[in-house]
């Protein structure tokens, strides 16, 4: 097991301890060369000079301009412990949670809309009556309404990349969060199904923006040690906001009047009186300000993030050598350069990670309540199904915040794939025993908790880990806005067919979906085990290097970068 210097990321505050360190490093460079980190790395070296011997290795060249600083940057953040680095960035920590907020309200208006389906008074005042007496939302505007956030998302998504690389990610999240304050009013005071349409699909377009911000913020404000937590965050935020809109849906559910769908769409202006007041105090991301040449308040913001014993130039440092590392190897920053040489493996990762998330079976979510009454559990029963379904799921990401560090993430999310595709299969299989016994929509519903515990302590959250770490960082919101959108386009096929395919007057086909989903997800893990690499342990200089070397998925995890700080095994 390789081992790693034990002091932490940049906390050498003062021009004296660097100078020790310097006159230490100067009298046993002589014995010590091949141990210097890794400072600058020619790109030209080609695959000629790879060496095996047990591990994959290619020599680079280290040069050792203004080296002092890059190096014990880069040397010490591979050695911070999760504790080390939120004792060093608390407030880094703090302000990613903070405008992660907004997934929670992108979260919730999908939620609340597709519960709204099976609240009685909402049925009453939308639906239609049907031969048994009960109201019934048709299928196609069951698909219409849900299809409104999906298809906002899409445009939202790719739009949002534009004003955040314009007028940076904190001013993006401010204009964001005004403009939903406007449009939960179309959604408050709609009373036809065409004008709660038109406010999900402008709502979508702004919500479908928060999932681009949270994750880049995060990704660019925090060290390496809390990536993991900070961006799998995201997918808290996610069950957070679905489990609130099913709390409250619940809530309401036996109102018999307009409140009973009416109050659901106010809470939204909740999360915008808890955002406002503190938007104005978000420090903005100093990759984002080094890019656009204001080093001076990038040092300021940096500053505002970090502890006093974090090193600020030697942070700089490291951000300015990323961004020339790319530069050098021609990584543009426009939505073309995603998909243009190195960086098309790394948004194909990035969306097909996202992708799994739909084709594995999770837009059953906004559905779920609904899903369990058409499964044959009572109404109430199915209301409280939901709550536990998503409770079940909040309580997985948390863990999976200890396996992030331990285990990685190719691993987590080939392995939990593989569980929720099994019991997608177990779930089919017990659909169509003959006879359909009555204690099946039990059984097929308390599957369904155990598959969304193996799909939220794996492929929810490592999704939102892998795309923030695989995507080259000039065009990181890019590339998470086009596999947001990517992602969004088969979330509008799901919502187009999972209405008919649930409905009891269309195919009803209500725990046989299993089968599909089951499919989809087993064709992801063939997919990504050969496709998604490991990132853990890895700066973003070194997984520039390794996407340029083409290193395969399956050897990031073993591969040595000479001169760089040993990955442990």
């Amino acid at each position: 097991m390789a081992s790693r210097s034990s002091s932490g990321y940049g906390t050498f505050s003062s021009d004296e301890n660097l100078a020790a360190h310097a006159t230490k490093d100067t009298a046993e460079s002589s014995s010590q060369q091949q141990q210097q980190p890794l400072l600058r790395i020619d790109t030209s070296v080609n695959s000629a000079t790879m060496i095996k011997n047990g591990r994959s290795k290619v020599s680079t060249e280290i040069e050792a301009s203004d080296s002092l600083a890059l190096s014990e940057a880069i040397e010490l953040e591979h050695s911070l412990t999760v504790w080390e680095a939120l004792k060093l960035y608390p407030t880094a920590a703090g302000w990613a949670f903070f405008v992660s907020i907004g997934v929670i309200m992108l979260a919730f208006d999908p939620q609340i809309v597709g519960n709204m389906f099976a609240i009685p008074q909402f049925q009453k005042d939308f639906g239609y009556e049907r031969p048994n007496g009960k109201f019934v939302i048709p299928a196609r505007w069951q698909t219409g309404l849900s299809l409104g956030n999906p298809l906002g998302q899409v445009v939202g998504a790719l739009f949002s990349a534009y004003p955040m690389e314009l007028f940076g990610r904190k001013w993006t999240f401010f204009g964001c969060v005004v403009l939903t304050a406007g449009l939960v009013f179309i959604q408050f005071f709609a009373r036809s199904l065409e004008a709660l349409l038109v406010g999900e699909l402008l709502g979508g377009l702004v919500l479908g923006s928060f999932v681009v911000i949270g994750p880049t913020y995060a990704s660019e404000v925090c060290p390496m040690a809390l990536r993991g937590i900070l961006t799998s965050y995201t997918n808290l935020c996610f069950v957070t906001g679905q489990l609130l809109g099913n709390g409250v849906t619940a809530g309401t559910s036996k109102l018999q009047n307009h409140w009973a769908y009416s109050i659901p769409f106010a809470i939204q202006w909740f999360w915008v009186l808890l955002i406002l007041p503190g938007v104005f105090f978000i420090p903005e991301s100093p990759w984002w300000l080094m890019r656009k040449d204001r080093p001076e308040e990038a040092r300021k913001s940096l500053r505002r993030l970090a502890s006093k014993k974090v090193n600020i130039d030697a942070t700089l440092a490291v951000i300015a050598e990323t961004d020339r590392l790319e530069q050098e190897m021609e990584a543009g920053s426009t939505y073309l350069d995603t998909i243009k040489g190195i960086n098309l493996r790394r948004t194909e990762i990035a969306s097909g990670v996202y992708a799994t998330q739909v084709l594995s079976g999770i837009y059953l979510i906004n559905y779920g309540t609904y899903f369990f009454q058409q499964a044959g559990v009572g109404d109430e029963d199915a209301f409280y199904l939901g709550i536990g379904f998503l409770a079940v799921g909040w309580v997985a990401t948390v863990i999976s915040w200890f396996l992030i560090g331990k285990f990685g993430r190719r691993r987590i999310f080939n392995v939990g794939l593989f569980f929720c595709v099994i019991i997608m299969f177990v779930i089919g299989i017990l659909d169509t025993i003959p006879g359909r016994p009555s204690g099946v929509a039990w059984a097929e519903s308390s599957l369904m908790l155990v598959w969304n515990f193996f799909y939220d302590l794996s492929v929810g959250p490592i999704t939102f880990v892998i795309l923030s770490e695989c995507s080259a960082t000039r065009v990181r919101s890019k590339t998470i806005a086009v596999a947001t959108a990517f992602q969004a386009v088969l979330g509008i096929a799901m919502t187009v067919a999972i209405p008919y395919m649930i409905n009891p007057d269309e195919a009803n086909l209500q725990g046989k979906l299993g089968y599909y989903f089951g499919g989809l997800g087993a064709l992801c893990l063939v997919w990504s085990y050969f496709r998604v690499p490991e990132t853990k342990d890895r700066s973003y200089e070194e997984l520039d290097v390794l996407f340029d070397r083409r290193v395969p998925a399956r050897q990031f995890k073993t591969y040595e970068i000479e001169g760089s700080s040993p990955v442990q095994t």
